[in-house]
């Protein structure tokens, strides 16, 4: 398993949690968009049950990773390992300077065009290289396996019934931003990653 770990495959990975990060600490973090997912899970749990979101992401994220391992084996585990603990210490390195855009929180429709773009080329790059850097990519990671449906369709079914459920709080004209977000995220992953993913998976 370890043999897999080759620097090019590795490089891939840390470039996708590096840019994911980079994007979600400059433009998501600020923009008031919410999410769809685990996050967006997350936060209408804390909402209505007053779950904090560190525990219920915890548990949701787990429960993502442990579907990965078992649909996509040990391979998998060891790649996202990889890419969420890039993601985490990137992040960290972010939170040492101040946000680029601060401002960004006044252009709505702005933050969730530039917050896709670094959410689907990260998540994408990392996806392409086999790890997941979150639970929600090791959900639709494995689904894409089990199902045979592409990365796009996982992602928007997925998102939809997190954004759905938050219309329950959530303003609406809110929502179609964010909806238009993980619209745009979901289609670039998909793109970037399809290929090589869909290769990789057929040889397990």
């Amino acid at each position: 398993m370890f043999s897999e770990l080759k620097p090019k495959k590795v490089g891939a990975l840390l470039l996708g949690s590096a840019i994911l990060s980079f994007g979600l600490y400059n433009i998501h973090s600020l923009s008031g968009v919410t999410e769809g997912g685990v996050l967006g899970l997350t936060l209408l749990m804390q909402h209505w049950l007053h779950i904090s979101p560190a525990i219920s992401g915890f548990i949701l994220n787990a429960a993502c990773y442990i579907f990965g391992w078992f649909v996509l084996g040990k391979k998998f585990v060891l790649f996202s390992a990889i890419a969420g603990g890039g993601f985490s210490v990137f992040y960290g390195i972010c939170e040492l300077f101040p946000p680029l855009w601060p401002e960004i929180a006044n252009h709505p429709l702005l933050a969730s065009i530039l917050g896709a773009i670094f959410v689907g080329v990260g998540v994408g790059i990392s996806v392409k290289a086999g790890g997941a850097p979150g639970g929600d990519d090791a959900l639709a990671m494995g689904l894409a396996k089990i199902t045979n449906c592409n990365l796009q369709r996982i992602y928007l079914t997925s998102d939809l019934i997190v954004l759905l459920l938050s219309l329950s709080y959530i303003p609406l004209r809110r929502i179609a931003y964010s909806l238009l977000t993980v619209l745009l995220s979901g289609q670039i992953i998909g793109l970037i990653a399809n290929g090589t993913f869909h290769e990789e998976t057929k040889e397990k």
